[in-house]
């Protein structure tokens, strides 16, 4: 890993020096390995499991060009010449060099961190809590060229989804937000991000609601926070429908995966790889004696306090704000002692505890340095009081680990449980690629197909504006003696004329149809309409976009 580590630095060391765009990270396999290179998004799709992808062909530098600055309001500024003054920001970048940002398509991007990528001090820092999701998105999608955003923050990965209406832009307003956001350098995230485009994160997405790029492969809480995502972004205006229609088809990958293969029988979670990485460094590796101490009492509390009971463990103490959800887990499980502590008695219970799970969605440390160190110590024959801590940010703070009398473990350290299985869960691993291509193929044919729909509104309208100009020569010409049933009649004939002629182009846009056309040939059809009529759709719906953030961040 401290090769990978390296390497992924000098990639980020270059990106910043030569301003080549390296954004295309290596993926990491599920070994902590790096994958070998793929020179496009196609043959990587076809390679299992893990296999990392470039977004471009290789690393190229740009060749030199005359020299255009943009500020951050899409403004150009004196290089252009004296014309800069008389004409508006979007006219200059229709007319300059700068037209490249317009006629760039629009994209889908993630920008993210994750355990492979970027150790958990790093990682906390970044984390967003769920119930900012909604007003993250809403800053998101205030940015100049970012349209719709989706975020996935987990103890394992913080990722940020965005439709972008410039890909370069986009990637620099998104840094900077999550620079902002988090008080971590811009140069520091560069060493630790990945970034992928449209087929690689549609893919990526589905990978993990499907449990391929979780710590412990196949495990089953991640596609519970991907419905999360779904549910939290419902009614937030930036959360819009490919965002929304991406993490749904993520949410249906997911579910073929665990149904269709056995990747989810007998894999652990962080939970259970937790409870199990405790017993491992237990005496005689048994609960039996053990005082356990579990902090937290929400989803991940539950799941521990389950995985203990599988391991044997009868007797427990649960230290959480409120008593309700301590309850309703004694309820479950009869035949075991769980006592309820509140949160004030915790350092009193964790005093008599040998080995405290803390997983709290506390934004500070429980556990200080100073508190810890005056705890007695624990029977001779267990040695250590064991923290094990799951929660990002976490709740026991690092200078713990520098006590004699304890040893801390976080997320990072259950790797070593993780290992023991590698082998069977990346054969079925290698099953589940063959239905995520699937559902990939599927989602980019409904993503592709959203791009006739600007088509066929602008079509429309064209004829519409000649239906209605026509019509209104027409009855100006026949003066004021034309009866309603009349003018009823030839305005039913226009429009008639008109839906007639503009069946055929419709039913060539749309994918689907009566034919059996291709998604290819429906684009086709689509460009070939966009030139006859001169729509100019994909630039006019792009500059239709910026002008209306810029409008809007003026006020």
């Amino acid at each position: 890993m401290a090769a990978a580590s390296g390497f992924v630095t000098s990639i980020g060391f270059l990106d910043s020096k030569l301003g080549m765009d390296t954004s295309g990270l290596l993926r990491f396999n599920n070994l902590g390995s790096f994958a070998q290179f793929s020179s496009s998004s196609t043959s990587s799709s076809a390679t299992f499991p893990y296999q990392a992808r470039t977004l471009r062909k290789g690393l190229k530098v740009k060749k030199k060009t005359r020299p255009l600055s943009l500020n951050p309001k899409c403004q150009v500024v004196d290089e252009i010449g004296s014309r800069a003054s008389s004409l508006s920001a979007l006219e200059l970048l229709k007319t300059s060099a700068a037209d490249r940002y317009t006629k760039e398509s629009s994209s889908i991007m993630v920008i993210g961190i994750n355990f492979r990528t970027t150790p958990v001090e790093i990682r906390e820092k970044l984390s967003i809590p769920e119930a900012q999701w909604p007003q993250s998105i809403s800053e998101l999608c205030g940015l100049h060229h970012i349209d719709e955003a989706a975020i996935l923050s987990t103890c394992n990965r913080m990722e940020i989804y965005v439709v972008a209406l410039s890909q370069h832009r986009g990637v620099k307003e998104v840094m900077d937000w999550m620079s902002k956001k988090s008080g971590v350098p811009t140069s520091e995230l560069c060493q630790h991000r990945f970034l992928l485009y449209n087929k690689d994160v549609t893919r990526h997405l589905f990978e993990v609601s499907s449990g391929l790029d979780s710590l412990v492969l196949g495990e089953g809480q991640i596609l519970a926070q991907v419905k999360h995502v779904v549910n939290s972004g419902q009614g937030v205006p930036g959360f819009g429908r490919k965002m929304s229609g991406m993490f749904k088809h993520a949410i249906t990958a997911g579910k073929r995966v665990r149904t269709e293969t056995s990747i989810s029988t007998g894999s652990v979670s962080v939970s259970s790889a937790a409870v199990e990485l405790a017993q491992i460094k237990l005496p005689q590796s048994s609960y039996t004696t053990a005082r356990v101490l579990v902090v937290g009492a929400g989803k991940m509390g539950k799941l521990v306090i389950k995985h203990l009971v599988a391991k044997g463990c009868t007797k427990m103490v649960v230290v959480n704000r409120t008593e309700d959800r301590v309850s309703a887990i004694k309820e479950e499980f009869k035949d075991v002692e769980i006592v309820y502590r509140s949160l004030s008695e915790m350092f009193t219970c964790a005093a008599e505890a040998d080995v405290i799970f803390t997983c709290t969605a506390s934004d500070a440390p429980l556990f200080l340095k100073k508190h810890v160190q005056t705890l007695p110590p624990v029977r001779p024959d267990i040695g250590h009081r064991l923290f094990i801590d799951i929660s990002v940010p976490r709740n026991v703070e690092s200078p713990v680990s520098d006590l004699e009398t304890a040893r801390v473990y976080n997320v990072d350290d259950l790797k070593e449980v993780v290992a023991a299985t590698k082998e069977d869960r990346l054969q079925k691993a290698t099953e589940a690629q063959g239905i995520i291509w699937e559902e990939v193929v599927k989602f980019e044919a409904w993503k592709d197909s959203l791009e006739t729909v600007p088509t066929i509104k602008k079509l429309r309208a064209y004829a519409e504006r000649i239906r209605a100009s026509e019509l209104d020569k027409c009855m100006s010409k026949m003066g004021n003696d034309v009866s309603k049933s009349q003018k009823k009649a030839i305005y039913d004939l226009s429009m008639g004329i008109v839906n007639k002629l503009l069946h055929g182009p419709m039913e060539h846009l749309r994918c689907g149809g009566t034919g059996n056309r291709s998604l290819g040939e429906t684009l086709e059809n689509m460009h070939a309409l966009n030139r006859i009529f001169g729509l100019d759709t994909e630039i006019a719906v792009l500059e239709e976009k910026i002008r209306s953030k810029m409008e809007k961040n003026r006020k």
